[in-house]
């Protein structure tokens, strides 16, 4: 564990960093989708059945989740550094983690919209820490970037996929950082480019607006969600047990004029609120690195399940804080529930942002195709 926690403490000192410009965009390749309507073996393509729970893991009934029959929408998912490959840069390999954490973080918006993510070619574990002299990017300059590899794939999706659809945007870490450039890029400065946009949930990425404000920093044109239904709009936060310390890693900018943006789900017009928080029954990929690390947060449901899933409406509330001047999503345990673990301690509990809230991503989402759809898009 010891190994663990080290190689999670430093990339998250260099994963804001690792996300490069874009001078010279190089020939991208064909994508390779992780997952996709009509894909076979679709991680992201599974039965929605859900068993709720109490707090303290008593079962309080299942509910048989159906997708909707026709989604409206799609979803556009980049996954987190999850990558165990011995390499600075992950190759196209449908690894075990990588289908893992696609199922934690992704599956579950299939309820309402058809999932898109590509197998993009993301710093590994080793890469962002610096492994090779420091580089975060293949030496090999026919292979494209980080940016470049997800850029790519987008284009292919918005050529041969989206057909004038709207798309929710889904990231977390290093797929928030890679995203959000995206976003800033490719549809930020563009009216039109807009106009797909349902929304955007980029969950520890820290996404910056001007201090008190809803746009102005990462975005000049996509503001802060603060209804269910607003349209066109950015979700984003980083979770944390305790108040945020002057070290940590998320929460903070040096960026004068800026803040963090933290968005409730559980309550996006401001305050405390409930989070429905949803996590696959079936573990994570055995044996990577990132298994050991979410088993430290200590947060997963029994192992007797006979569901996909597993859910607690009512084991945890959230509430954005502001102490120490770090702008983070304070999660307090509820009814019984167990504390959970800072794994690392300047991290929060960034191994848990997607799962401590998804019923409530999801519902959102829900509520924003409606509006999406009333609105003639």
């Amino acid at each position: 564990m010891r190994r663990i926690l080290a190689v999670l403490v430093a990339a998250a000192a260099l994963v804001a960093a690792a996300v490069p410009s874009v001078a010279q965009e190089r020939t991208t390749e064909k994508t390779v989708w992780l997952c996709r309507p009509g894909l076979k073996d679709n991680p992201c393509d599974v039965s929605l059945k859900t068993t709720e729970l109490s707090p303290t893991n008593e079962s309080l009934g299942v509910e048989n989740v159906k997708p909707v029959a026709d989604p409206k929408i799609d979803c556009f998912y980049l996954y987190p550094t999850v990558s165990d490959q011995q390499a600075l840069q992950a190759d196209r390999s449908l690894d075990p983690e990588i289908r893992s954490i696609a199922l934690f973080q992704a599956a579950y918006f299939s309820r309402y919209c058809k999932v898109y993510a590509p197998i993009y070619r993301q710093r590994t574990l080793q890469g962002i820490t610096g492994g090779g002299g420091g580089s975060t990017e293949s030496t090999d300059s026919s292979v494209p970037t980080t940016y470049e590899s997800a850029l790519g794939a987008w284009r292919d999706y918005l050529e041969h996929y989206n057909h004038g659809r709207g798309v929710v945007f889904l990231g977390h870490s290093q797929g928030s950082f890679v995203l959000s450039q995206l976003l800033a890029k490719e549809i930020d400065p563009k009216a039109s480019a807009r106009k797909l946009l349902v929304s955007a949930i980029l969950l520890g990425g820290q996404v910056t607006v001007k201090e008190g404000g809803d746009v102005g920093g990462t975005f000049e044109n996509i503001p802060a969600c603060r209804s269910k239904s607003q349209l066109g709009c950015v979700m984003a936060y980083s979770t944390f047990g305790a108040p945020a310390t002057a070290d940590s890693v998320f929460g903070h900018t040096s960026d004068e004029g800026l803040e963090v943006l933290c968005t409730n789900p559980a309550a996006l017009g401001g305050g405390s609120g409930p989070l429905d928080a949803v996590v696959p029954t079936e573990p994570f990929a055995p044996g990577t690195t990132i298994a050991a690390a979410v088993s430290a947060v200590g947060f997963g449901p029994p192992k007797d399940l006979d569901t996909p899933w597993a859910e607690y409406p009512d084991a945890y509330t959230g509430e954005c804080s502001t102490a120490n001047d770090a702008d983070v999503l304070l999660i307090t345990p509820q009814n019984g529930a167990p504390t959970l673990n800072a794994v690392p301690g300047t991290w929060g509990l960034h191994l848990v942002d997607g799962n401590i809230a998804l019923g409530d991503f999801v519902k959102i989402v829900g509520a924003q195709v409606k509006a999406y759809t009333k609105n003639g898009k």
